[in-house]
């Protein structure tokens, strides 16, 4: 407000004066009028520039009717509003001949006003005459839409009605109090009100309890008179009061009698004994003596009896609209206040309640939307008592949003705040399906609110409005004194009106507006398009003739390109695809407006929204061609192309030969001039079968359209039609089935769909045309099956093949010692046909290393370096260039070489690749668990604790039932409790310390510390919907444990507490067992329903290849038993020189020995089988030669009869073998295997323990002492006599003599040897150099030399260090467990080792002695255990710099051993051969493949 009217708001005595106004008592003259405000005394104020000017005295009175033509001026200066009043029209007509209180307004010139003049001070009552917009609105006739009541049909209209804001206001005033009432008196029950047109006089009745008759004690007047004679008076200015009533301002009632001829108060006092009748008149100016009677009878009620000054409102009577307005009003308070009588004009009205009441509204709107009289339907409304406070209806609108809102009986015919909260609550409800459905235009929450129309009856506590008149509730929310939740029985209710198809119909609409902006059109030229090869005649008169390639990537492009050469550029046109096109089906129209792909290939071919095409004549080329890979992804590709025509234009599939497709070969063969190329992988593997498996036949891999080379491209388009295969037109079979394919909801369709996969089904493409159904059925299923593949573990190891190619990758080079991961992921990529990108191969190894707290119980490879951790769930791993692996000690007693040689390996691209399944010692996919989504199909399976399993394991091998086992996660500190047969809660820990302080040591598994951080951030700053509920927060974690401690105010804390830390903190998570889906052992998928029943699936399975296991054993026994056998016979007879092989050609002598009936031991492909890349033998040279060099390979001082002895009795242990080994059963063998996995595993746990404790875990080393003294306890240490035989066996004898000086050059090199030859063909058993331990130098006998050499064998023979560890024997059997380990090392000559990468002089010495053993006969003893505590007396010398060169050697033999790694049965070592061609490694194979040539 003005300066000048600030000091104006006092309370007003009726006609007493304001402060520095003097009322005139007379209306004798105008100019005794006007001369009244200028006696008054001018604020002092700073003013604008006075205009000078003299008021006339008695000139223009028609001045006095400035009040009733009020414009809505903001804070004008008095002259300036002046002359606006002076302007209006409305004034001299309907200014009364008589008004004493009005302020005369100065129409004279300006300059003859003084400052006096110009500024005025008004009272109350004079301002709210001059401007009535502020406190009841406008007073002029306004014409708008509103609903009012219909006398003729007794019900709602909307429709245009002329009539008066501030006149509707003023009755309104009355009429709400009298509802107010009804909350100050729950008895009351009768609101009366007559409308009598003919007097214009209106009356509001109701029989509550009324106005106090009584003096008020510091105002001095009655309180009838305060209340509705004196302006801000009244009784809801106690804000600390928190009332339901629509007064606020003190104003109310007031205003009304100031716009009133007469206004009477008349009130029953119960309380007082009395009854009271005043008269008001003249605009509250005039007020009669109140009349104060008994009240004999006990009466209560109020009756506020009004004549309105319809000439202020320039009116003349109560017209049919004003009418019809009020009645609606009168009509409201039956409605929105309960329990109540409402009578108009002597007549109740027939309204109970809210819900009866809206029924008038939808019933108003079916009659109006009725065409010529026809019952219509009446919308469908959803009612809802909320509570006490709040009543809620919904009807489905014609897209405008409308509401009809009460707050407090008020009208609030702009809405508000009530009507803001409600109907962002329902869209926002609404707004869940919504998305489910729409796959059109993105929806916002306001646009559902246009479908509503709403009606909300409410009570809110002390209500705001933004103006005096009440139309629009301001108050916030959360100050409403009570909360509206809408039930979910009423949102969907709500939900069948129809609200949902309508908005999604609405926004199909918006939709194809915005799709239509992008459509392409008929013309020559596109520019915009940088990647588009045009066609010439795209576009023109021979549109229809031309062809648009689209091609999977630039390189496809460049191919495409290259063919070009050959049919020309005028009919064919090539544009590229970004890898994969966007599934249209399922994307958001956001996703598909501004997919510039997709805008592209609108435009290319010249396509327009919504447009049905019965010929490609309006098109910019006739055909599209599709010309991607020939692998699973380009299937894909493929389908989703079809998907996006399907969807969008599903009528250009039906126009013939529109769609083709480019096939290009998959694998090509060829012989000298002969040729054969192949489309699909499964006719390739039938023409190897044809064809002696393609021996002879040069072949070649195209699994990219990059593989072609220009040349071939150019092949390719000039037999144009042979590559060149058209789709068939779309049948409605076909929609269903690519509908099947791509749309998300069809996901239990495409299980059985893929449920219907049979092995081997490809797509014949020696057809003329193709059927869309059978590209789904036969081609685009391999695609799924892939995918279900690659996402979806086996149960058989708990691997994808991702991750079991890296672990195939791994053993094959035989990570002893660390590599880079980007390295790994190279060689992986190299050696096991990996198609995918290199990022996704060096991201599974490093899942494959994780081992923070939610990831692995069991990491296969050893994280060195940073791999991520719980701080960030992974993600903070470091660049693959940046971190190390290996093979930790416990992978290889999971998966233990002895299997090697059983599984199934895959062969891809002509070499030998990872198994279909490996099959670990224990479940692997429980013990770690699986994610993955694949199609129609996921799987998640929590990780379990090994102990359990293994447990499990053994009651199954018992015969006992498996116990149930829980979900339980390496280091995890918290709590995991089953809640339902297949859910458990996950909770973290949390715990008061004090009454402000709580301290977190424990989040949920798979809740990253990161993530938790960021919530408590939010909880300390607060946002705009949630306020700060804690002070601050310390952290005090590591990489691997969870510390935070969180401060609070200790009314935060107990509310805190009161809704439950772990709610309040969201440390509680839940964890599902109902979905664990595994490829079986048969390679189908399946749903398990528990962890028990994936246990005992591969039970089974493990069991029988425990059986197979000791069933190859006993083959290798018996075969190098036979081998010994022939090896003393035929060492024999050269010392009894029955044989002479002396100046003989080599195929005699062969045949001379076949004829001696020696058995010949045939050379092996098992290297080639297990991907060893180096060829065995040139066999074609060497013929059936090297089946016997075993014999003609041994070293010619083998020849000695000392010799013959240790082979006959090495032939005797082996028949002693044999006999142990068939005494254990498979349980036997696989309960040590269990065993060695505990100690491994309890091995893993110290070193956790050791790592949050920050000690050192337990090395290496400290294992091996253990190992070695467990095996000396059991009496499994054996001497090792085969060194007699060696020349270098002279340089060792003085290892025995512990007296000796150490480091002459012999001793140095001498344990080298004896180390190499420890075992019997020469192969390596994961010994460590022997440099690490120089032997003493003093001379000692030759044999003990060996028997002390021994214990060192025994030491380093662990896991870590070698494949050669089959198992440990049990307790029971332990004799058995060096004799078993000899089968091992058998057979070396089998096969050749790849030739050394880095060869040094002192290996090379060492090599030479062994080579012409055949090391067949070099075999362990296992009956020699005491010279093992010799072995362990003999002190180490100090080692010379040479000897550190020696084991520097052998450590380049370890490499260069691993990558002759290949998976035969026990998969041995080879051992550091000689250059010597005879030199082989250890391959061994089952006994069965003995005589196959290769």
């Amino acid at each position: 407000m003005s300066d000048s009217e600030s000091d104006a708001f006092q309370i007003d005595d009726g006609g007493s004066e304001s402060d520095g106004y003097v009322q005139p008592t007379k209306a004798k003259k105008a100019a005794a009028e006007k001369k009244a405000p200028v006696e008054r005394k001018a604020p002092a104020k700073k003013a604008a520039a006075p205009k000078a000017a003299k008021i006339p005295a008695p000139k223009k009175p028609a001045a006095k009717k400035a009040p009733l033509a009020s414009k809505n001026l903001p804070n004008d200066s008095m002259s300036d509003v002046e002359s606006d009043f002076a302007d209006s029209p409305v004034k001299s007509k309907l200014k009364p001949a008589d008004d004493d209180d009005d302020i005369p307004i100065n129409t004279a010139p300006a300059t003859k006003k003084s400052a006096s003049e110009v500024y005025q001070k008004l009272s109350q009552r004079e301002h709210v005459l001059k401007r009535p917009d502020t406190y009841i609105g406008s007073t002029e006739a306004i014409t708008q839409k509103m609903w009012v009541f219909d006398q003729e049909t007794k019900n709602m209209a909307f429709r245009d009605i002329t009539f008066v804001p501030g006149f509707l206001k003023i009755f309104d005033e009355i009429l709400v109090n009298a509802a107010d009432n009804k909350i100050n008196d729950s008895s009351m029950d009768q609101i009366k009100v007559v409308i009598d047109r003919e007097k214009n006089t209106i009356s509001v009745y109701n029989n509550g309890k009324g106005i106090p008759v009584e003096m008020h004690k510091k105002e001095n007047v009655m309180i009838p008179e305060l209340i509705f004679g004196h302006l801000l008076a009244g009784s809801n200015f106690d804000d600390d009061q928190k009332k339901l009533t629509g007064g606020r301002n003190g104003y109310g009632a007031k205003l009304a009698n100031i716009y009133s001829h007469e206004f009477i108060v008349e009130t029953a006092d119960k309380v007082n004994g009395k009854k009271y009748k005043q008269v008001f008149s003249n605009n509250m100016s005039n007020k009669a003596q109140p009349k104060v009677t008994e009240n004999k009878k006990g009466e209560e009620w109020t009756k506020i009896t009004f004549t309105p000054d319809l000439q202020r409102f320039g009116m003349t009577s109560i017209d049919d609209d004003t009418n019809a307005l009020l009645m609606k009003r009168v009509y409201d308070m039956a409605g929105t206040v309960k329990d109540i009588k409402v009578f108009l004009n002597d007549e109740r009205l027939k309204v109970k309640g809210f819900k009866q009441y809206v029924e008038m509204y939808l019933s108003a709107s079916a009659a109006a939307s009725a065409p010529d009289g026809v019952a219509a339907p009446r919308p469908t409304m959803v009612y809802e008592v909320v509570n006490k406070r709040w009543e809620v209806a919904f009807a489905l609108s014609d897209g405008e949003m409308k509401q009809v809102s009460f707050a407090n009986s008020i009208a609030t015919t702009k809405g508000g705040t009530h009507v803001d909260m409600i109907t962002t609550q329902l869209a926002n409800k609404l707004m869940d399906q919504i998305k489910k459905k729409n796959k059109a235009a993105p929806v916002k929450p306001f646009q559902v609110k246009n479908h509503m129309w709403i009606f909300i009856n409410a009570l809110v506590e002390n209500p705001a409005f933004d103006s005096q008149t009440k139309e629009n509730l301001t108050l916030k929310s959360s100050a409403f004194g009570s909360k509206c939740d809408l039930s979910e029985d009423f949102v969907k209710k709500v939900a069948k009106t129809g609200i949902i198809d309508n908005v999604l119909s609405w926004a199909r609409f918006k939709q194809d507006q915005i799709m239509k902006k992008m459509d392409g059109t008929k013309r020559t030229r596109i520019s915009g398009i940088v990647k588009l090869e045009d066609a010439n005649s795209a576009g023109g008169r021979n549109a229809k003739k031309c062809t648009l390639i689209l091609t999977e990537g630039d390189s496809a492009k460049a191919l495409a390109v290259s063919g070009l050469s050959v049919v020309g550029r005028d009919e064919y046109g090539v544009f590229p695809l970004r890898g994969k096109l966007l599934n249209v089906r399922e994307a958001g129209h956001d996703q598909i407006v501004k997919n510039i792909e997709l805008q592209h290939i609108r435009q290319i071919l010249g396509l327009k929204h919504n447009q049905d095409y019965t010929s490609v004549d309006s098109l910019r080329y006739g055909h599209l061609m599709i010309m991607t890979d020939q692998d699973h992804d380009g299937s894909h590709i493929k389908g989703l192309l079809i998907n996006f025509l399907d969807h969008f234009y599903p009528s250009l599939l039906r126009i013939p030969d529109f769609l083709v497709e480019f096939i290009t070969p998959i694998v090509k063969v060829w012989k000298g001039k002969q040729e054969h190329t192949f489309y699909t992988m499964p006719q390739y593997e039938e023409w190897k079968e044809k064809n002696n498996d393609g021996k002879g036949w040069e072949s070649k891999y195209y699994k990219g359209l990059g593989t072609s080379t220009s040349a071939d491209a150019k092949k390719y388009f000039s037999d144009l039609d042979k590559h060149r295969l058209g789709f068939e037109p779309l049948q409605p079979e076909d929609r269903q089935l690519i509908d099947m394919a791509f749309n998300k909801k069809k996901a239990d369709d495409r299980k059985e769909w893929l449920r219907q996969f049979r092995p081997g089904t490809f797509l014949d493409h020696n057809v003329q045309s193709l059927p869309i159904s059978d590209f789904v059925n036969k081609e685009l299923i391999l695609f799924s099956m892939a995918d279900n593949i690659r996402s979806i573990p086996s149960v058989a190891d708990g691997l994808k093949p991702g991750q079991r190619k890296v672990l195939f990758g791994a053993i094959k080079k035989n990570l002893k010692r660390e590599i880079k991961v980007a390295q790994l992921a190279g060689y992986v990529s190299e050696n096991t046909a990996y198609h995918h990108g290199e990022q996704s191969l060096t991201s599974t190894i490093v899942g494959l290393a994780q081992n923070f707290v939610g990831s692995n119980n069991i990491n296969l490879l050893s994280p060195n370096g940073q791999f991520g951790t719980r701080l960030s769930g992974g993600k903070d791993a470091a660049s693959a260039r940046y971190i190390f692996t290996d093979i930790p000690r416990i992978t290889r007693s999971i998966f233990h070489p002895a299997d090697d040689g059983l599984l199934n390996y895959l062969t891809e691209e002509g070499m030998s690749i990872e198994p279909d399944y490996y099959l670990p010692t224990v479940p692997l996919v429980l013990l770690n668990g699986a994610d993955g989504i694949g199609t129609g199909w996921s799987t998640q399976i929590p990780n379990y604790n090994p102990v359990d399993v293994v447990a499990n394991i053994r009651r199954l091998m018992r015969g006992e039932e498996p116990e149930k086992m829980n979900p339980w996660f390496r280091g995890f500190k918290g709590s995991i409790e089953r809640v339902e047969q297949d859910k458990y809660k996950v909770s973290g820990t949390i715990e008061k310390i004090d009454d402000k302080t709580l301290e977190i040591t424990e989040l949920p598994v798979r809740k990253w510390t990161q993530d938790f951080k960021e919530m408590l951030e939010e909880m300390t700053t607060g946002t705009e919907k949630v306020p700060a509920t804690i002070k601050d927060y310390e952290e005090h974690h590591t990489d691997l444990t969870v510390h935070f401690r969180v401060h609070m105010t200790e009314a935060n804390m107990k509310a805190a507490e009161e809704e439950g830390f772990d709610k309040k903190f969201k440390l509680t998570t839940t964890l599902s067992t109902g979905n664990m889906v595994c490829f079986d052992l048969n390679g189908k998928i399946r749903k398990y329903t528990s962890a028990e029943e994936i246990l005992s699936e591969f039970f089974t399975k493990r069991l029988e290849f425990y059986g197979l296991r000791k069933q190859w054993l006993a083959d290798e026994i018996n075969k190098q038993f036979e081998r010994l056998s022939n090896q003393a016979r035929f060492v024999q007879m050269i010392i009894a020189k029955e044989l002479n092989v002396n100046n003989k050609k080599r195929s005699n002598l062969v045949a001379e020995l076949r004829s001696l009936k020696f058995k010949p031991f045939p050379k092996k492909a098992v290297a080639k089988a297990a991907g060893e890349e180096e060829p065995t033998l040139d066999e074609e040279d060497e013929g059936l030669a090297s089946d016997y060099d075993y014999l003609l390979g041994m070293a010619i001082w083998s020849l000695t009869q000392e010799k013959v002895e240790k082979l006959l009795h090495e032939r005797d242990v082996k028949e002693q073998e044999l006999i142990e080994l068939l005494k254990l059963t498979p349980q036997d063998i696989w309960n040590a295997d269990l065993d060695n996995f505990l100690a491994e595993w309890e091995l893993c746990l110290e070193e956790d323990v050791a790592a949050l404790k920050g000690a050192k875990p337990k090395t290496k080393t400290a294992l091996k002492a253990a190992i070695k003294k467990k095996k000396r306890a059991a009496g499994e240490d054996s001497g090792d006599s085969e060194d007699d035989f060696k020349p270098v066996k002279a340089a060792a004898k003085p290892r025995a003599k512990p007296k000796a000086t150490a480091g002459t050059k012999e001793n140095s090199k001498s344990p080298v040897k004896r180390e190499r030859a420890q075992v019997s063909d020469g192969s390596e058993v994961d010994v460590k150099p022997a440099a690490k331990k120089v032997a003493p130098t003093k001379p000692a006998p030759a044999k003990p030399a060996a028997a002390k050499a021994k214990p060192k064998v025994e030491t380093v023979m662990d896991l870590d260090d070698s494949d050669d560890d089959m198992y440990t024997i049990p307790a029971k059997v332990a004799p058995m467990k060096a004799k078993i380990e000899s089968i091992v090392d058998a057979d070396s000559d089998d096969e050749p080792i790849k030739p050394k990468p880095k060869a040094k002089p002192a290996p090379k010495k060492k090599i030479s002695a062994p080579v012409s053993d055949g090391s067949d006969s070099d075999i362990i003893p296992t009956s020699k255990p005491a010279p093992a505590k010799a072995a362990k007396k003999a002190p180490a010398a100090k080692a010379k710099p040479k000897a550190k060169k020696v084991e520097s050697d052998f450590d380049d033999d370890d490499s260069m051993i691993a990558d002759d790694f290949v998976p035969s049965p026990i998969a041995p070592r080879a051992g550091r051969g000689g250059r010597s061609a005879t030199k082989k490694p250890a391959y061994i194979e089952m006994s069965d493949l003995d005589d196959d040539d290769d």
